[in-house]
């Protein structure tokens, strides 16, 4: 399964209002495992900086001045979304902003469905706890030291960490166990059924350059990502 990890930074709240995208940032997961593919754009969003959204992620209006405007990125990026599941803290905000844009440009929408809302799922499965990235980074022992501002890719990445965590980490889902494990429904609810495995594993598909990428990119996760876990089991 294609899944893109994805964040956004905006100039407010509100597209109503009048605010805009100013960065799109994504992670692709195949079966949940990293492909070393990212998607990350900085966007003009044809409009001033308020001082509040600029001390969050610290882009400026001058900084932005020369990037390009969202309907000139705008094939690239469905065309790099396709028919993935989005993976989104807060899926609301992003997918509201993200269709308006589409609109504004003439493009179909992102129907609500296509996103997954790792905010209401971590609300669910830990209720009353805090469910801020930041919060389930300390939850789940993830270095989130390099985000002194919001920045959409890196915020992807340390999202696509917490997802791994938030599903069960290092699960027999990823073959890692000799012996058949149980395994929760969506919702983490419901009785545990068999995992299926095949009697001989199928050959790899990736290429050495592939896996080479996947490598180069968990290296930049630091020394305490899952995956770095992962590898060496």
């Amino acid at each position: 399964m294609r899944e893109l990890v994805l964040d956004t930074e905006t100039t407010g709240f509100e597209p109503s209002e009048g605010h805009r995208i100013v960065e799109i940032g994504a992670v692709e997961l195949v079966n949940l495992m990293p492909t070393g593919r990212t998607y990350h754009q900085y966007i003009n969003p044809e409009r001033d900086m308020p001082q509040g959204a600029f001390e969050v992620h610290g882009l400026s209006e001058e900084f932005l001045s020369d990037k390009p405007v969202f309907s000139e990125i705008v094939d690239a990026f469905l065309g790099f979304v396709g028919d993935a599941r989005l993976v989104i803290h807060n899926a609301a905000f992003d997918m509201k902003f993200l269709n308006a844009e589409l609109d504004r440009a003439a493009k179909p929408v992102l129907p609500p469905e296509q996103a997954f809302d790792t905010l209401a799922y971590a609300r669910r499965k830990f209720p009353g706890a805090p469910a801020s990235l930041d919060a389930l980074c300390r939850r789940f022992g993830i270095d989130n030291s390099a985000r002194t501002k919001h920045g959409a890719l890196l915020d992807s990445e340390i999202l696509a960490e917490v997802y791994l965590e938030l599903l069960g980490g290092l699960q027999p889902d990823f073959a890692l166990s000799a012996e058949p494990a149980a395994r929760n429904g969506a919702d983490g609810a419901g009785a545990p059924t068999p995992l299926p495995r095949r009697p001989t594993p199928l050959p790899a598909r990736l290429t050495e350059a592939e896996t080479n990428a996947h490598r180069d990119f968990v290296a930049k996760l630091g020394e305490n990502a899952v995956w770095q876990r992962y590898l060496r089991a």
